[in-house]
């Protein structure tokens, strides 16, 4: 239903309004990933919406920067950003403003990023993100740590059937430094590996003169897809040491999240090759079924510190929320994230009760809401089922002696007669659903 005397008040294309009843599913999707964060040990951080542009493109590369919101900035005349991306900041500020700390620093945030997209992808230009980043660390069990945190997440969250991928980007540089082949070249198979177009492979090292052994190598690197077997046959092909590291490097991580009981969600994939101007070691992508892009990405990035003048090792990821509420939007739990426990209907002169129940409930954990304006019993019922409230609570009701309530459960109107006493006996079960998670 639309108002006619609204103003027309369109928003840029890439970015959304969140009504309540979202939001409520974006916290609540949220509040859980946190609960995981803290309880591995890690501390949270506020990073600013605002960054010199200059300062905040030390820690970004080609692509980012590429995306970045850029704007004057009338006060001092200087070029200012909206960040891409959180991990770049928190960097910044581990270099200057906590590098005196020991290490090391184990950081959690969450907030929204803004990046440029072109306007016929259809994809939105504000991301919402919660993320970690392990500081200080050079050790594949830290690298092991962010993978097994983000499948505890997302079984905390009720997913099954999802999978982890695997990759190791120092591999696949080992196999171009070693090829010979031109800056150009490898440019070309980089696009190619990353879309696993294995005929356009080809292509490109037959017009390039590539000896048979580089052609073997670099042409089997978009079918490095699988289990541990991967591994083997990796090895088996690469002929240089760089590559060989980084395999031993993926083993040991493996092996790691082996103790840690993940193994059945974990894919390897040697082909993956995303972030190669971001990432020095793992990186890993994870997805759900029926969602088309990754839900958290992330991995080792040694160099990005450094770029602040505080050289440290680092590993870290993030979830995309909004693409893990696209894939959890329907489902119960979510949904009862957005309702709301009690509103409370006084049919009284006098508001008294009306306040001191309220305040009672709440101090209990309930949600509660008074419906001060003054609407027949029907109506305020209509408001509690628009407005996704679960019990509508009548003081002064007809039937009622002194000292008891009515208690209607707006789905599907059956209604109860309680004392006081009982309303606040947190024990006791009305069969009104009384004893759910919306409330401590």
């Amino acid at each position: 239903m639309t108002n006619p005397s609204c103003i027309e008040a369109p928003l840029p294309k890439g970015v959304s309004d969140f009504l309540p009843e979202t939001a409520d599913k974006i916290t609540f999707i949220a509040d859980s990933i946190h609960r995981v964060f803290e309880l591995w040990g890690f501390r949270r951080m506020i990073t600013p919406l605002l960054e010199f542009e200059h300062v905040l493109a030390l820690g970004m590369g080609d692509e980012l920067r590429s995306k970045t919101f850029r704007f004057d900035d009338r006060q001092t005349g200087r070029l200012l950003a909206i960040p891409p991306d959180i991990t770049p900041q928190v960097a910044r500020i581990v270099a200057t403003r906590m590098h005196a700390l020991p290490l090391p620093h184990r950081i959690y945030y969450s907030g929204r990023v803004l990046r440029q997209a072109q306007m016929q992808s259809g994809k939105s230009r504000e991301i919402f993100q919660s993320g970690v980043e392990l500081i200080g660390l050079d050790s594949p069990e830290a690298d092991a740590e962010m993978v097994a945190m983000a499948v505890e997440v997302l079984k905390n969250l009720g997913f099954t059937g999802f999978k982890i991928d695997l990759g190791q980007v120092e591999f696949y540089r080992g196999i171009m430094d070693a090829s010979g082949l031109s800056a150009e070249v490898q440019k070309q198979l980089q696009e190619a590996i990353s879309k696993k177009e294995v005929s356009a492979v080809r292509s490109i090292l037959e017009s390039a003169g590539a000896p048979d052994r580089v052609k073997e190598e670099i042409a089997l690197l978009p079918r490095l897809y699988g289990g541990r077997e991967v591994l083997q046959e990796a090895r088996s092909i690469a002929g240089n040491e760089r590559s060989l590291r980084a395999l031993d490097n993926l083993a040991q991580v493996v092996d790691i999240l082996d103790i840690y009981g993940v193994a059945e969600h974990l894919t390897i994939d040697l082909g993956e090759i995303r972030g190669l101007d971001y990432h020095s070691g793992i990186t890993f992508e994870g997805f759900v079924p029926g969602v088309g892009e990754a839900i958290c990405s992330g991995g080792r990035y040694d160099d990005l510190t450094a770029k602040y003048g505080y050289p440290a090792h680092a590993t870290g990821f993030a979830f995309n929320i909004l693409a893990l509420l696209a894939s959890m939007s329907k489902r119960p739990e979510v949904e009862a994230s957005s309702s709301r426990d009690f509103l409370i209907f006084n049919r009284k002169d006098e508001r008294r009760e009306a306040l001191e129940v309220a305040q009672k409930l709440r101090r209990l954990g309930y949600t509660c809401a008074r419906d001060i304006i003054k609407r027949d019993f029907d109506s305020s019922l209509e408001y509690a089922k628009k407005m996704n409230i679960r019990l509508l609570l009548v003081i002064g009701a007809e039937d009622c002696a002194a000292g008891q309530l009515y208690l209607v459960r707006v789905a599907d109107r059956q209604s109860i007669t309680v004392s006081e006493e009982e309303l606040f006996d947190k024990d006791l079960d009305l069969k009104f659903d009384l004893q759910g998670e919306n409330h401590g």
